[in-house]
């Protein structure tokens, strides 16, 4: 297979670093979740966290409201497989204390939480944590000023109170900083970002936020992410869905698999079917991709045809592949047929080829 490129080269960013995690420069983007339990709850919370991270998550997000919340907050950290980001609002003692409780990151809006001395001091406790901070613009929450100057949460509004937020913590000398421009529609997301790309360096936190259902959100969240990915713009990214947090996380791996700016799990092609088709395909992908989501075969694509017009030309681009026909399929190996079985007999079939296939190619990195 050759690689996938965006269309544009990676914006050029400063390097952050979230707990272990790096963030900007070269390094890969990475894939954001937020917890939707009660952070109070913590066995809730840690168990959630480890869901995300069994599904690609690779930095969590955890609101810290209240004090309660913030005294669950350590436990929570130390138990987490991956970094922390405490999510702060208001309360800049809030952020003081998740610092102090194992953060990897304070995510606030240094606006909102009363004055620069009180940025100042958690700039302070940033610093002598190792803490990065995101700054969390967000179209549904811009300052009074702004939306009067603007008159409604423009893209322009937007990067103002970016710059705004920036200011108060460059004020202070801290440059350890990532950036979230979010509205809930893709065009204001989209304008904000390629405004604020064009005035800084800093690494920039992508997402569509309350992007909707998972249906429509998935659609407008792979639409947005994928302009700004595709033009060399974005730093990591989390999309927002109305569901499960797990179901974030895989999607926003699908999508920088798609555009090749990461690599790994189990790219699988299927042929949306038509009157051609003379097997249940709906049947056969779906346990195709269930039984090698078992296999667990990672940075291997399979492609699933329903007939033999489109089927085996795809299927030299696979590693492995069928092409449906009348009650029967054919199973390709890198474009060479090799079974042709009964449609009862085609999912184990293909799963064993699988299996026989991940067994070689392990034997091949030994």
């Amino acid at each position: 297979m050759s690689q996938l490129h965006p269309l544009s080269p990676r914006r050029k960013t400063r390097s952050i670093m979230v707990g272990k995690v790096p963030v900007g420069g070269d390094a890969p983007i990475t894939v954001q979740s937020m917890t939707k339990t009660d952070t109070r709850d913590i066995e809730a919370t840690v168990a959630q966290i480890y869901s995300y991270a069994a599904a690609g998550c690779e930095i969590v997000r955890v609101s810290v409201p209240t004090k309660k919340a913030a005294d669950a907050f350590p436990e929570i950290c130390a138990r987490s497989p991956i970094p922390v980001v405490a999510d702060i609002h208001f309360d800049y003692r809030l952020a003081l204390a998740a610092a102090d409780g194992g953060a990897a990151c304070l995510r606030i809006n240094p606006g909102n939480i009363g004055g620069q001395d009180r940025v100042r001091a958690v700039v302070d406790k940033a610093g002598e944590k190792g803490l990065s901070i995101r700054i969390g613009v967000n179209g549904g929450s811009l300052e009074k000023d702004l939306l009067e100057q603007f008159g409604t949460a423009t893209p322009e509004a937007m990067v103002e109170s970016a710059l705004r937020h920036l200011e108060m913590l460059e004020k202070e000398g801290f440059y350890q900083t990532k950036i979230s421009l979010k509205a809930s529609d893709v065009i204001r997301t989209v304008q904000a970002y390629r405004l604020l790309a064009k005035q800084v360096d800093y690494p920039f936190h992508l997402g569509i936020t309350e992007a909707g259902t998972p249906f429509g959100g998935t659609i407008r969240s792979s639409i947005g992410l994928g302009i700004l990915l595709g033009e060399g713009i974005g730093d990591t990214i989390r999309v927002s869905l109305t569901g499960d947090g797990e179901d974030e996380s895989k999607i926003g791996h699908e999508m920088l698999r798609a555009l090749g700016l990461r690599s790994g799990g189990i790219r699988m092609v299927s042929c949306p079917s038509c009157g051609r088709v003379q097997i249940d395909l709906q049947r056969v992908a779906n346990e195709i991709e269930k039984g090698l989501k078992e296999i667990d075969h990672q940075g291997i694509t399979y492609c699933v045809m329903g007939c033999v017009v489109n089927g085996p030309g795809e299927s030299k681009d696979a590693d492995l592949g069928v092409a449906g026909g009348n009650g029967e399929g054919l199973i390709y190996r890198r474009g060479e047929l090799i079974r042709k079985v009964k449609e009862e007999d085609l999912v184990p079939a293909f799963l064993e080829e699988a299996r026989k296939f991940k067994k070689e190619m392990d034997a091949a990195k030994i």
